[in-house]
């Protein structure tokens, strides 16, 4: 089968394309025919070496969705045929992927695969970051940076749903399409400073680091919370603001992802995509997601429909 290896840490050049042998599933394993992979920031991190250790070779990816090939001769509640999607951690930028059984979850008839790729670490991020940490509730102000992105415009619709007021940074050119996604107030970052726009927020959805994360601490409310996806920098900053930082790890439940799918199945949540690559221009797709501008979500195309 095709699948992108990596043999060594670097740019896009490292990646390639090739043959190898057909995964085996693990007795708690199903094996997947892929249609299409999301392609994250966390991936490239990888490759360059800046987020965790890898065996080479190895393949990129953690999100795929697809039709199940295989079951391992523990698995139940799924079965050769099913479409589904989930997270590997044996690579999703290949034909076909291990999946544990734990880490799965069948598609909605109505979810395309194009959309259910995009659920792992994309919708799902937003999820756990506003309702498993943040803890949002009806009627509370919530600020999200980088609302228009793969993460972020997932974030924004979900806390409209939860009953929240939205408030969304973004640039220039995204106003409009945070707009369309139902922010109550758009902030552009390169015309305005947040905090000179917005004051006693419940939460924060920190997507960006750095001097944005810093300058967020002030706009919170007091018992109120910061949840970062890129680490909290200065944990002494909460406790002088009297409110909490979360650095984003904990995982929505099966069932919360069954939930998120439905949502996005009958057009409650809409997925925008940027761009869909086939699997021999992984390099640009790459490159594509590294700019870190852009509006949605960046799937490779793996398989025929």
């Amino acid at each position: 089968m095709k699948a992108v290896r990596v043999d060594e840490f670097g740019g896009p050049e490292v990646l390639k394309l090739e043959e190898i042998e057909t995964p085996v599933p693990k007795d708690d394993e199903v094996l997947i025919k892929v249609r299409y992979a999301g392609v994250l920031p966390v991936d490239w991190k990888i490759r360059q070496g800046k987020a965790g250790k890898r065996n080479f070779p190895y393949t990129p990816g953690i999100a795929a969705s697809g039709i199940i090939e295989q079951v391992g001769k523990d698995v139940v509640g799924f079965k050769i045929g099913d479409a589904v999607f989930g997270r590997t951690k044996r690579g999703a930028y290949k034909e076909k992927a291990a999946i544990p059984m734990t880490a799965l979850n069948h598609k909605p008839v109505n979810l395309s695969f194009e959309q259910a790729a995009t659920i792992i670490a994309g919708a799902e991020t937003a999820w756990k970051a506003l309702f498993t940490q943040g803890d949002l509730k009806a009627g509370q102000r919530v600020l999200i940076h980088a609302a228009a992105g793969g993460v972020g415009h997932y974030a924004v619709q979900l806390a409209k749903w939860k009953g929240a007021e939205v408030i969304g940074t973004a640039s220039t050119d995204n106003q409009s399409f945070l707009k369309e996604l139902g922010v109550d107030q758009g902030i552009d970052y390169k015309k305005q400073r947040f905090e000179e726009e917005v004051a006693a927020v419940d939460l924060v959805i920190d997507l960006i680091g750095g001097e944005t994360q810093d300058r967020s601490w002030e706009i919170i409310k007091p018992g109120g919370k910061l949840v970062s996806l890129v680490g909290i920098r200065n944990p002494q900053a909460a406790t002088d603001h009297l409110v909490t930082g979360i650095d984003n790890q904990d995982s929505p439940t099966l069932s919360d992802l069954d939930q998120l799918a439905e949502l996005m199945a009958n057009g409650t949540i809409k997925t925008e995509i940027e761009k869909v690559y086939p699997l021999e221009k992984v390099r640009e797709a790459m490159m594509q997601s590294e700019t870190g501008h852009g509006r949605g979500r960046i799937l490779l195309k793996v398989t025929a429909d």
